[in-house]
């Protein structure tokens, strides 16, 4: 089957709230900042706002939901996600209720991005989940999730979570729940993908592997005989840097993100950022609407004091560039 994707490109902005300083700790933001953060990301025309999720990671960061309950108050346009949420780490009850709540304080303008995360092997041992389970708990939550989303009391015997005749009010602001993107390379992430959701995140993939990887939902969803009345969205999470030379790019993107995941990422970097002058960093976003991303969320990378004139610079010299994608 061909998934049903949208043509248009819409173009967001992946951000934490943090920032580490060996000789001081972690440096966490003011409201203030977190406020302007998000009216510069709406004033700069970005389609979305976008947060992560950990428990537990190199880095400070703030819970997903929180943040973007806060943001949904400044800018009453940007639509917003996670990218992603670690799922299985939680019990899916309470984030039903969660999630209905954030949807409704969005006016529906929430997407729920979902993963299983993995890197980080002591946030799992930390909320008691074994490691192992995190694929399986992930597939069944989205069942709870949908049943609760419903509006009717919801049943559920499965393998990890059992209740019966629960009722749950009110349901979401959008009709069956915001849609659920889910994130993941593996066969198996990509068959999840194709059977229970409603659109796909990438995360470190080239062009092509994302191409390969809407085959393999395709032939999952054709399997199960989905329809989706709602479209199939297409994510990508883009690690982003613009400078003057490819060079400086790299070794700006090399030092970022080899702190962010405790790991040398240079030669990642290489193969999977968008790095360099404004025409390079746009061809490389046409290369993955090309293979069928309708929605890329730029993560600027780099230090953190030039992320707010990054966010500038690609919106006043890059996306210009991706005019004609954006607007159809």
């Amino acid at each position: 089957m061909d998934l049903p994707l949208d043509d248009r490109l819409r173009v967001g902005v992946q951000t934490i709230h943090r920032r580490t300083e060996p000789a001081t700790g972690p440096w966490l933001p003011t409201i203030d900042e977190m406020r302007t953060l998000v009216e510069l990301v709406d004033r700069c025309g970005y389609d979305s706002l976008w947060v992560g999720d950990h428990i537990s990671f190199p880095l400070a960061i703030f819970d997903p939901f929180l943040q973007l309950a806060q943001a949904a108050m400044v800018s009453p346009r940007l639509q917003l996600g996670t990218a992603v949420y670690l799922l299985p780490l939680r019990h899916p009850t309470p984030v039903a209720k969660q999630v209905s709540t954030l949807d409704h304080l969005t006016e529906g303008r929430f997407i729920f991005g979902v993963g299983v995360g993995g890197e980080f092997p002591k946030e799992y041992e930390a909320c008691g989940v074994p490691i192992g389970e995190r694929g399986a708990r992930l597939s069944e939550s989205l069942d709870v999730l949908r049943k609760f989303w419903s509006g009717a009391p919801a049943s559920h015997d499965g393998r990890f979570f059992q209740f019966k005749d629960v009722p749950m009010q009110p349901p979401p602001r959008q009709t069956g729940g915001p849609p659920i993107w889910c994130g993941g390379r593996s066969d198996a992430a990509l068959r999840r993908v194709g059977r229970k959701t409603d659109g796909w995140m990438s995360y470190v993939v080239t062009p092509d592997m994302f191409r390969q990887g809407l085959d393999k939902i395709a032939a999952a969803a054709s399997e199960a005989k989905r329809t989706f009345e709602r479209g199939f969205g297409t994510a990508h999470l883009l690690f982003t840097c613009v400078a003057d030379t490819y060079e400086q790019a790299l070794d700006a993107a090399t030092i970022s993100l080899s702190q962010r995941y405790a790991m040398d990422f240079r030669k990642a970097a290489e193969r999977y950022c968008a790095l360099g002058p404004p025409e390079r960093v746009a061809e490389r976003i046409f290369r993955f609407h090309e293979s069928g991303v309708r929605h890329v969320i730029l993560d600027f990378v780099g230090p953190y004091e030039e992320r707010d004139r990054q966010i500038e610079r690609f919106a006043s010299e890059a996306m210009p560039l991706l005019a004609g994608l954006r607007q159809r």
